[in-house]
């Protein structure tokens, strides 16, 4: 229905070939859910379905639906944080984007997605599982013309123009022997991906967990494993 078909021409915007389905637990809530990707039309960009709710609520991945950033990636219709929400969706989208899917609906019976191991690296298997296809509409891209840098305190963020793909130079330097200093540059396509990026897992620091239970947060789905080096919490799923 969709008119995807497989061919050799990449730039075309890309989707499932036939949905596939995950169920795991959110991090921050402790609720069990199942979501289910589907395969969507050109143009549909990346959809979230909360069907959990007594009228489905559909939230389109853009930057005004950003809501929320701390301690996870927050979505709402129109960024309204009185709307109904999807959190933690970086694991899934960085799936999305490093292998190229474009469109998709995703239902979830819940207000999180599943952490699942802490990576993308489920999402990016469910995906590989069922495969993509091309649907007959060229991608469009953003282009970034001039530098644009975000900081905050010693932490900082800048896009820098190219004259072609997506390279990606990223640097952490914390004070705990555990993690260190480390740097990954690379260009990026689907098989960079794969190797070196999708099972990389969330981690933190003690102090992170103690202030995500004062906050509310369940993490009765994650498996806490303090190393003795900086205390370094890690977390993943049972």
């Amino acid at each position: 229905p969709h008119e995807c078909l497989e061919s050799r021409f990449m730039l075309q915007q890309r989707t499932l070939k036939s949905l596939t389905r995950a169920v795991g637990v959110g991090l921050h809530s402790g609720q069990r859910v199942e979501l289910t990707l589907r395969p969507a039309a050109p143009d549909t960009g990346i959809v979230f379905r909360r069907v959990d709710l007594p009228q489905p609520v559909d939230i389109k991945v853009a930057p005004e639906s950003v809501c929320d950033t701390r301690m996870a990636s927050t979505l709402s219709a129109g960024g309204d944080p009185g709307a109904p929400k999807v959190n933690t969706v970086e694991h899934l989208m960085s799936a999305f984007y490093g292998l190229g899917v474009d469109n998709a609906l995703v239902e979830i019976d819940g207000p999180e997605m599943p952490i699942l191991d802490g990576s993308a690296l489920p999402y990016v298997q469910a995906i590989d599982a069922v495969g993509t296809a091309t649907c007959g509409a060229a991608k469009r891209w953003i282009k970034v013309l001039r530098s644009v840098r975000i900081e905050v305190g010693r932490a900082f963020a800048e896009l820098r123009p190219i004259d072609r793909g997506f390279r990606l130079d990223v640097e952490i330097d914390f004070d705990s022997p555990a993690i260190g200093r480390q740097r990954f540059e690379s260009d990026i396509d689907a098989a960079v991906f794969r190797r070196d990026i999708a099972r990389a897992r969330t981690f933190g620091f003690t102090k992170d967990v103690e202030m995500m239970r004062a906050n509310g947060d369940s993490l009765d789905g994650a498996k806490v494993i303090v190393s003795g080096y900086g205390n370094v919490a890690i977390y993943a799923m049972q």
